[in-house]
Parts: C-alpha cells; structure tokens; sequence
C-alpha cells in the first residue's frame, strides 16, 4: 500500500473517535497491553513523561518537548489529533515520522493487529512507541488520549506525570461532576512517581490529592508555586512573562491562557531538571520561545496573516472558550467576524454563551461526521443574539469572511479541532 492508503485503511478498518465519537472509546487497556507484548514493550526503552487533562495537555506537552531540544535531547512528542497529516501525531525533535514508518508498521504487524481489533488510537500509540524505540529517543513526552486511567498511553511508567487542568468535556465517559472527571484523569498517577497539577479548585484538589496519596507520589500544585508572575500579548503575536526564576521569557505561542499553560511548564521543568541534567536557563528561555519551530504545534492562537488579522485556535470546550471569549472582547479592530462550528460532544449552548454579539457570524460545519450541521449551528446561534450566514465548508465560510472583511478587520476561526483543521489543510495550500 501506499502511504495515503495506509492512513485510508487505518481510518477505514479501526473505530476512529474523530469520525464516530464515543463509539470508538474502548475500556480497558487489553489490546494495548497486547499490543505492547507483541512489539517488545518498546516503551521501556526510554524515559516519558505523561501530560493529561482537559484543556492545555498539548501546548504543555509541545512545550516541555521544545525545552529539552533546546536542552539538547533528542526528544519524541505523541499528541492527538492530528490538523493537517497523521504524521503530525509522532514526531522526533519536530520531525514528523516518515510515510514509510506508517505503511511498514501496518505491513509488518496487521497480521497480529487485526484480529484484536484495536481502535485506531490504540494502534496509533502502539505505533508510536514503536517508533520512538527504533529512532533511540532520549525522552519522550506523551500526550493523554482522553480521560486517564483507561487510556491506551496509560501503560507508560513515567518520570513525571502532568494534569493541565479539569473542566466538563466527555462527561459522558468521564463523569458528570468534576470530581468524577478528575478522578478519571488522575489515573494517570502511577506509584512513587511525581504529579504537577496545573491548576484545581476546591472539587479536584482533594480528588487529586487523595490519588497521590495512595500512590506514595510526591505532589506539586502548580498554582501554589506561581513560577509566572505576570503575562502580556508581544507585537509577534506571542506572549512575554515575567517569570520567578528565570526573568522575563519571551514565547511565541499566542493566547492570554498560555500563562496557566507556561506556569504548569515551568513547574514541571523544575521536577524534570533533577532528572535531565541539562536543562538550564537559557534551554528554558529558547524552549518557550521557539515552540513552533521546535515542534511544528499549530492552531493555539496562531496568527496567519494581517490586514485583515487572521487567527484560528483550537479550543473547542466550555473550559477553553472561557479564555477564548475573553481574548476575543480585547481586540481592537473595525469589524469581528467569526467562521464557528462544533461537533455534537460538546457543549455548545454554554460555549455559545460567551461569544460576542456584535461580530458577523460564518456558521459551517467540519468534514466529520460528528459536526453539528451548520444550518443547526445557525438555529442555536440565532437564540443567542449570534447574526450570520451558514456555509456548507469551512473554506465556503472562510472565503465568504475574507470577501467581507476590511484590512482593519479581525478574523476568527474556531470552535472545534476540526474546524481549524479543515481550515489550516486549505490555508497551507
């Protein structure tokens, strides 16, 4: 097979979430276990650290990722989902893994795979984990799936493990309290092993607590330890901190909730600097800095052009619009106009809630088959006070705001991974 009939199969022969949602979520990690024994257990080979939680996991993750390449570590990064390519998904020092890795992998393993029926992210971590043991990696950071305690990535023993934060999303497998969701997520707890939580309140702090307890796991409260002392937007589109130990940073990420992201970072880095010894302050500075070209991370406030001023994010929860919506009212421009659509698990009312009532609304739909229908988009938009028209594609919703826009107009693209990910395969053409 070729590359591109490989991804095919893969898409096509496993139950992808992307495409059908929570009927792809498997309980239990047997097949990966299976999986794991048949491929030598290649994650003993190297050192990982395990990033959970609900919103943040992958700028967390892309960013360690980025501090120890500058540290001069070869570094592999597993995230989800992909944007643009499924290779995006396992990378080496930013570098994508090669075509030729994902149809010899399928090739030389299908026989034993097929009959277990794994879910394609069972078999996508399988596969990175694989991979990561043949490039001889030095550490590898491996972002959660979804939850944490059932996880395929959670057969991992890691030096450090990270929750980013709770808030609702998949509560339908989760839970429909915060407790209950934190409790999920702090299954990725593993004995004896540290945790930096990146931020709690009063229903998951003790959930998180109790967890590392048992465990006999030392726990650091990143908002206890305050590492940023104050953030503001830069004139590159990134951020600038004012940091407690390591003076003023400036990172190239964009988006005022980088400062709870970069806070977590850096008190996991001060853990993580006892075990990879050169990690310093300049590796810090430059990490933060370069996280794009370090990685290749895209859709997290990512500025593609002015006049007009084009951004896309990938938030696509309650919890990530709450500083979504915020970020929105602070920009100054003539005229806001927003493409938006989401898919059919998320909370939409609540996030629609927060939008701004006096942008010009672009309502679409992604290509999957779990995005809400744009006309439906529309109808709930229109209960909110939100003005727009609908478009059957992001590119038909795109083009129509770019027609409309002024140069001294503001444009938004959002509301769903897969929405950003539609636009951001057409922008890059």
């Amino acid at each position: 097979m070729t590359y591109q009939e490989t991804v095919e199969y893969l898409y096509n022969s496993t139950p992808v979430f992307e495409k059908i949602g929570v009927g792809a979520y498997k309980e239990g990690l047997g097949t990966s276990l299976a999986l794991d024994q048949h491929l030598c257990h290649p994650h003993r080979h190297y050192p990982t650290i395990h990033v959970g939680g609900t919103n943040g996991k992958g700028s967390v993750s892309h960013t360690i990722a980025s501090i120890l390449q500058a540290s001069g570590y070869k570094v592999g990064l597993y995230t989800s989902p992909h944007l643009v390519d499924f290779r995006e998904r396992i990378k080496v020092d930013g570098e994508c893994c090669s075509e030729d890795f994902v149809v010899s992998f399928v090739e030389q393993h299908r026989n034993f795979f097929e009959p277990l029926h794994p879910s394609f992210f069972e078999l996508t971590t399988a596969m990175a984990f694989d991979y990561f043991a043949k490039s001889e990696v030095d550490v590898a950071v491996i972002e959660v799936g979804l939850g944490g305690r059932l996880d395929c990535t959670n057969i991992i023993t890691p030096e450090l493990s990270i929750i980013t934060n709770i808030s609702y999303d998949h509560t339908q497998l989760l839970g429909s309290t915060l407790a209950q969701i934190a409790s999920e997520k702090a299954g990725i707890i593993k004995p004896g092993v540290p945790v930096v939580i990146g931020e709690n309140d009063i229903e998951t702090r003790p959930v998180f607590e109790q967890k590392a307890k048992e465990m006999h796991s030392p726990i650091l409260f990143a908002e206890d330890s305050k590492e940023v002392d104050a953030c503001f937007a830069n004139e590159s589109g990134g951020m600038t901190y004012l940091t407690r130990h390591d003076g003023i940073i400036e990172g190239d990420l964009g988006g005022e909730y980088q400062e709870k992201n970069t806070n977590t970072v850096l008190t996991a880095i001060r853990v993580l600097a006892k075990r990879f010894t050169k990690i310093n302050g300049i590796s810090i500075c430059h990490g933060i800095g370069n996280v794009v070209s370090n990685t290749g991370l895209m859709g997290r406030w990512q500025r593609l052009r002015v006049c007009p001023t084009v951004v896309c994010d990938t938030g696509h929860n309650a919890g990530g619009w709450r500083y979504l919506s915020e970020q929105l009212k602070k920009q100054e421009c003539r005229q806001m106009h927003i493409v938006f659509g989401m898919v059919d698990d998320k909370d939409i009312s609540t996030v629609m809630d927060m939008l701004p009532r006096d942008a010009t609304y672009y309502f679409t739909k992604a290509s999957s088959k779990r995005a809400i229908s744009e006309s439906e988009v529309q109808r709930i938009g229109l209960s909110k006070g939100l003005i727009g028209s609908t478009y059957h594609t992001v590119k038909e919703a795109f083009s129509a705001a770019m027609k409309n826009a002024f140069k001294e107009d503001f444009i938004f693209v959002g509301g769903s991974s897969y929405v950003v990910a539609d636009f951001l395969a057409e922008y890059s053409e």
